[in-house]
């Protein structure tokens, strides 16, 4: 995630002789010389004599501040905030330090500051930063505002300010913030792809067109080339739009995303086999790119052949049966590593006290079917036992309805499989991975008669999920800057 650090200016280094030491002078003078090593030996002094002193804790925050000593300089500061709470340039200082970490602990610092002073603008700047580090953009879109002219002259926290408008789907506010970036560094190259993400999330794709055209007549990159794609797409200028992808595909040959860009074009236009015959050259280099196999099945659907549709998602589940099919597949993160054994015992240590948790029976029968047990072996039989208990518990519970289904086809009891297959798909009508088992299930019945209509709404499950990784594409370009510091 982008990181900033927004200036607060320097903190003063004259602080008012209330401290009860003649010494005091010295130490601002030496601060504002900027010789830190005699300020805190100074200071050492001072505090020997008077360690009540909230002022000499700042002055000493301030030295080991300029010393680059952030964790003495930090300490000092809390030492000399807890004897005097609004002493605000200790409460300055600290925050400074939680912005240049990045810590949210300096989040309620500079709410503090705020309530002592609402109208500042650096602070409203620095929590806006920190909450946009910790993902919370609700909480960070105001404090951008407010401080909206601190920003002006830095780039990166505009873009942070920007990125944060995208997240909450407000596109005209991202681009007029994004067009500021622009005016400013109008031969940034990414500055230009960022903005025309940012114009075709907010459908306005004659703007995209225009803000990238100068790279265009350059020397354009595979990823200028696709976003010109998109763009004239959304223009509904088709031919354009392919021949912008074709020009990627030829500089970018092994990108599996630039295919299925091309897939979902010719799928829209019925120009069924221009894509098939796209697609084959994309999986002649990428065989075992399970998304291929995928959307050239998707084609094949709507050509009515069957057959090769459901050989196509067989060999992409085969490939990728975690990813390919569901984009909410679940599980742990030791399952997600293939680190079967440390699953499997962190459940079963936790079925000792809750043997009668639908979920961690869930996840057991789930870890199990995943080593693909053999029927009839005492790990298939705990996996089904515990998939039957988890749904007897929850009838709710749709990833336990899959697993069972799973279970159910490879014991061939390919009737509860379909029962399965139909419990999980309603329970939830996204998820691919429940309808594709269904309709392996209803292919070994006699219900095949429901599988074209099936494979129809899966193809459409599809389209929608590489729809939403479309947009998560274009707001990971808006999010994708270096880090300023």
């Amino acid at each position: 995630m982008l990181v900033l650090a927004i200036a607060m200016g320097a903190l003063p280094t004259t602080i008012s002789a209330q401290a009860p030491d003649r010494r005091v002078s010295s130490i601002t003078a030496a601060l504002r010389d900027e010789n830190y090593e005699l300020a805190l030996q100074l200071i050492r002094a001072a505090l020997a004599d008077s360690p009540a002193s909230s002022e000499l804790w700042t002055m000493q925050g301030v030295a080991f501040k300029g010393s680059n000593r952030p964790k003495e300089a930090l300490a000092s500061f809390r030492k000399a905030l807890k004897l005097s709470p609004n002493n605000m340039i200790a409460l300055r200082g600290a925050a400074q330090i939680a912005v240049d970490q990045g810590d949210a602990a300096g989040i309620p610092i500079l709410e503090h500051i705020l309530k002592l002073d609402p109208n500042d603008r650096t602070s409203h700047a620095m929590v806006a930063v920190l909450e946009y580090q910790q993902g919370d953009c609700t909480a960070a879109l105001p404090h951008f505002e407010k401080a909206a002219s601190v920003f002006e002259q830095r780039p990166a926290g505009l873009r942070a300010y920007a990125a944060c408008l995208v997240k909450q789907k407000r596109f005209d506010d991202a681009i007029a913030v994004f067009s500021r970036t622009l005016e400013a560094d109008p031969e940034n190259a990414q500055e230009r792809r960022v903005l025309a993400a940012v114009q075709l999330m907010g459908q306005h794709p004659e703007a995209a067109i225009t803000t990238i055209s100068p790279l265009l007549s350059a020397t354009p990159d595979p990823q200028t080339l696709e976003l010109a794609s998109q763009a004239y797409e959304q223009a509904h200028e088709t031919e354009k739009a392919v021949d912008y992808l074709r020009q990627a595909i030829l500089l970018n040959p092994n990108d599996v995303n630039l295919y299925l860009e091309f897939a979902a074009i010719a799928e829209k236009h019925q120009s069924l086999q221009v894509g098939i015959n796209v697609v084959n050259d994309g999986i002649n280099l990428q065989p075992e790119a399970a998304a291929l196999y995928f959307a050239r099945g998707m084609l094949y659907v709507q050509l009515s052949e069957y057959d090769k549709a459901q050989s196509d998602f067989d060999r992409a589940y085969q490939l990728d049966p975690k990813s390919s099919l569901s984009a909410a597949a679940q599980g742990l993160t030791a399952v997600q590593q293939n680190d079967f054994t440390k699953a499997l015992a962190g459940i079963q240590e936790k079925l000792r006290t809750r043997p009668n948790d639908p979920i961690l029976l869930y996840m057991q029968a789930d870890i199990l079917t995943e080593q693909d047990p053999k029927p009839g072996s005492t790990e298939f039989n705990t996996a089904l036992n515990s998939a039957r208990r988890a749904v007897a518990l929850k009838p709710s519970l749709g990833p336990a309805h899959a697993v069972l289904a799973k279970l159910y086809m490879s014991a061939e009891h390919y009737p509860e499989a379909v029962r399965e297959s139909r419990k999980a798909f309603q329970a939830d009508p996204a998820d691919q991975t429940a309808l594709y088992h269904l309709v392996r299930a209803l292919r070994k019945t006699d219900q095949k008669g429901e599988i074209p209509g099936l494979l129809k709404q899966l193809a459409v499950l599809r389209q929608q999920a590489n729809s939403k990784k479309r947009e998560e594409n274009r707001v990971k370009l808006v999010e994708g800057e270096p880090e300023v510091r």
